[in-house]
């Protein structure tokens, strides 16, 4: 049976060198007489491009990207969001409205490998609960270079229902910048005066102080 995410994995890396390939046309296009040395340059860049990205691509599957999981404990939240640049953390317990969200971030994360889907137990997390101020259950941290940049609470940025689509939360997170995404949402989202919240693991040693 194929592996379902080498297959997502090989279907980006097509994207992306074909859309590196259309880059090269432009560039040769924009040249007046383009001679062999211009042309080998070009290539060559193309071809730093794409054994950089699938470089960042192996990294990413290495560290769980690709996949939506559970995290365990409050140690793993930390190493988790040590390892990856951008992760959606989903604060949750057992209740409907989390499984409706449980089922657009496994989708999700098929599909956005550049990212870190995971889910952690609220109830068992209670220090982390406490630190990011998590009250709404379903709760969505966005965390870009270990810090919490947004969140999404329950599913009022989301129509309000539990019939939101899969498209409503990629969006949202698309206006956030924790995932890369080529629609009408990627525009550069509006300022937030949310407060970013460290979430290294020495923050516990200050917990006290915000």
């Amino acid at each position: 049976m194929d592996n379902p995410i080498q297959e997502i994995l090989e279907k980006q890396l097509l994207t992306v060198a074909k859309a590196m390939e259309d880059k090269l046309d432009e560039e040769i296009a924009s040249l007046e007489k383009p001679d062999e040395d211009d042309l080998e340059v070009l290539r060559e860049r193309r071809l730093q491009q794409m054994k950089k990205m699938a470089e960042k691509r192996k990294r990413w599957m290495s560290h769980g990207h690709g996949e939506y999981t559970e995290i365990p404990s409050e140690k793993d939240f930390f190493a988790a969001v040590k390892a990856s640049e951008r992760v959606v953390c989903h604060f949750y317990r057992e209740n409907w409205p989390c499984k409706v969200m449980d089922k657009h971030l496994g989708i999700l994360a098929k599909q956005h490998i550049e990212t870190r889907f995971v889910k952690i137990q609220a109830e068992k997390s209670p220090f982390l609960a406490e630190r990011l101020k998590i009250v709404v259950l379903p709760t969505l941290a966005l965390i870009k270079n270990t810090k919490v940049d947004d969140y999404v609470v329950g599913f009022n940025e989301l129509g309000g229902k539990d019939d939101f689509s899969t498209e409503d939360l990629e969006e949202r997170l698309a206006r956030a910048q924790v995932i890369h995404y080529e629609g009408e949402s990627s525009h550069k989202p509006k300022s937030t005066t949310q407060t970013k919240r460290s979430v290294r693991q020495s923050a516990r040693s200050d917990s006290d102080s915000e």
